[in-house]
């Protein structure tokens, strides 16, 4: 079950995504304020962050910003704000969507089923090589024959 984190001080738009997330299959945690979220983000793990850019304690970017130092979730901005200039912030501050109010809960839930479809095959795809007793670690660049570490050059390395 994915683990999604909402900021959104409108309670009636949280009422009815609590609902449609629970349809889901979705476990969801709520914030209402910048400090409310930023207490969940330190407690909890989440598998991708809804954010509302105008909350009555600051910007939803805040929040952006300092998960941006540290994960790569998912992170979708949820927002009333339709100016170009916040599109382009959350976007280049680390969002990975932008999705203006009022909006359709059927492609709220398409967009997030893609965001962890993505995340979660970037984390499953495999980064070792095992053959004969060689084992080969991609993202190390390092190989091993019967457990001990060879001593390769580059072009050794890339013939493996």
């Amino acid at each position: 079950m994915n683990k999604i984190l909402l900021l959104e001080d409108d309670l009636s738009l949280i009422n009815g995504l609590t609902f449609a997330f629970q349809k889901a299959g979705f476990e969801l945690d709520i914030a209402r304020t910048i400090k409310e979220a930023d207490t969940a983000w330190t407690e909890g793990k989440y598998d991708l962050l809804i954010l509302d850019v105008s909350l009555p304690d600051g910007s939803g970017f805040e929040i952006c910003r300092k998960v941006r130092q540290t994960s790569k979730v998912p992170i979708i901005f949820l927002t009333v704000s339709d100016e170009e200039i916040n599109v382009i912030m959350g976007l280049d501050i680390g969002g990975d969507d932008y999705i203006t109010k009022p909006f359709k809960v059927s492609v709220l839930m398409s967009r997030i089923n893609a965001l962890l479809r993505r995340a979660n095959d970037f984390g499953s795809a495999n980064t070792e090589l095992h053959s004969n007793g060689i084992k080969v670690l991609l993202l190390q660049g390092q190989a091993y024959k019967n457990g001990e570490l060879l001593d390769l050059t580059a072009a050794e390395y890339k013939l493996l």
